[in-house]
C-alpha cells in the first residue's frame, strides 16, 4: 500500500515567465543585476512567501564509485583522497536523520555512490526511508544513481518524497563530464520516479566549461520535466578532478544564473547547492531573492557553513527559515551577547 507523503507538491505546473532568448540575455548581462534580482524576487515572494527551506546532507555511502563523472571526488580512480565506507546500518542512518531534523532540517537527503543501488539495497533504503517518514515525521530525499523501473516503484511505496538525480549539464555538454552512463540514462530516471509520483529533485553543477546556451538549455529542460525542486551547484575544483577548461564563477553571475532558474521555473524549490560560500562569498544572502532553499553544514566530501551561519544568514536578510525543530534559534547567541563579551577583547587582560 501506497505511503502519502507530507509534500502534496509533485510536478512544477507554472509557465517559464521569460523565453529562451531572455534567458540568455540575463547570463550575458544585458539586464542590470539588481533589475534581474528584483524580476526573480517577485514569483519567488508569490509561491514561496520569504521563507527559506534548509536541506541537511547524509552520505550514506562514500566512494567505490565506477562511474567517471569529472566534478566528482568519489569517481573511479580519482585519488582525491575521500574516505570510502560502505552503506551506513539502518541505526545510524536514522540516528542522522534524527540529528539534522534536530539542526532544523526541512528535509533530510540520503545520497549513496555508485551507479544505482541493487534489488536488495533499494529495498533496504525503502526501509529505512519509511521508518524516517513515520517515526521522525521528516520529509526524506534520496540520490543513489540510476533506476528503472521496479525500483522506482519500491522507493515511492515507501513513502519517499522526493528524489535527486541532476542532469548536471546539458545533452550536448553531457559526455565532456562523463562517458560511463548517458544522459538520456539520466533522462530516463527521472521518467521512471515521475511515473510513480515521486517529486522529482534534479538540477546541474554551473561552471564545468559549459556555454551560456548550455545552461539555458538545461533550465528549460527541467520545466518541460516538471521538476519541483531544482539544486543549482557551483563547480568545486576538488583535488585531481577531470573537468577540462572550467569557467570563473563570479558572485553576480551566480546570482544571474539563479534568478534565471527561477523564471523559467516560477513555483519550483530553486536550492543554492555546493560551492555557494565560495562562489557567492559576500553576496551570499541576494541569493535568497531567487533562491527558496539552500543546503547547509556541507556537502557531499567538502565542507559547508555551519548551520547557526545559515540560519543567522537568512535572519540576517529578512528571511524566515522553515525549521522542523523549532527551538533552535534559541540556543543561537548574538555575537555581541553578555555571555561572549570575555573572548571579544582584543588584548585581553591576562592578570585578570
Amino acid at each position: 500500500m501506497k505511503v502519502e507523503t507530507k509534500n502534496s507538491e509533485k510536478q512544477s505546473l507554472v509557465p517559464s515567465l521569460i523565453t529562451p532568448q531572455e534567458a540568455l540575455q540575463i547570463l550575458q548581462n544585458e539586464i542590470p543585476l539588481l533589475e534581474v534580482l528584483q524580476r526573480a524576487y517577485e514569483p519567488r515572494k508569490k509561491y514561496f512567501g520569504n521563507k527559506v527551506r534548509i536541506h541537511i546532507l547524509d552520505n550514506v555511502k562514500n566512494g567505490n564509485c565506477a562511474e567517471d563523472c569529472g566534478y566528482c571526488a568519489q569517481r573511479k580512480n580519482s585519488d582525491s583522497g575521500i574516505t570510502n565506507y560502505g552503506l551506513k546500518s539502518e541505526e545510524e542512518i536514522l540516528q542522522d536523520a534524527k540529528q539534522a531534523k534536530e539542526n532544523g532540517a526541512y528535509r533530510f537527503c540520503m545520497v549513496t555512490a555508485g551507479t544505482g543501488p541493487s534489488l536488495k539495497v533499494t529495498e533496504k533504503l525503502a526501509k529505512i526511508i519509511s521508518r524516517i517518514t513515520h517515526e521522525l515525521d521528516l520529509k526524506v530525499c534520496l540520490s543513489a544513481g540510476l533506476l528503472d523501473e521496479q525500483k522506482a516503484k519500491i522507493l515511492s511505496e515507501s513513502g519517499l518524497d522526493r528524489y535527486n538525480h541532476n542532469l548536471n549539464t546539458s545533452s550536448k555538454h553531457y559526455s565532456k563530464i562523463c562517458t560511463t552512463h548517458t544522459y538520456e540514462d539520466r533522462i530516463q530516471t527521472l521518467e521512471h520516479l515521475n511515473r510513480e509520483n515521486v517529486g522529482l529533485c534534479s538540477g546541474l553543477i554551473v561552471g564545468m566549461g559549459e556555454s551560456l546556451e548550455d545552461l539555458v538549455e538545461v533550465a528549460f529542460t527541467l520545466k518541460n520535466l516538471k521538476v519541483i525542486s531544482i539544486p543549482v551547484n557551483f563547480f568545486i575544483p576538488i583535488t585531481n578532478h577531470a573537468i577540462q577548461n572550467p569557467n570563473l564563477l563570479t558572485p553576480e553571475f551566480c546570482l544571474r544564473v539563479l534568478s534565471m532558474f527561477r523564471l523559467v521555473n516560477p513555483d519550483s524549490e530553486i536550492r543554492i547547492a555546493a560551492g555557494r560560500e565560495g562562489h557567492l562569498r559576500s553576496l551570499q544572502a541576494l541569493s535568497l531573492y531567487p533562491a527558496n532553499s539552500l543546503f547547509a553544514s556541507g556537502y557531499l566530501n567538502v565542507k559547508g557553513s555551519e548551520i547557526s551561519q545559515t540560519i543567522s544568514m537568512i535572519y540576517d536578510a529578512g528571511f524566515e527559515p522553515e525549521l522542523e525543530n523549532k527551538n533552535f534559534t534559541q540556543q543561537m547567541l548574538h555575537p555581541y551577547d553578555s555571555s561572549n563579551f570575555p573572548s571579544l577583547y582584543k588584548f585581553p587582560n591576562s592578570q585578570k
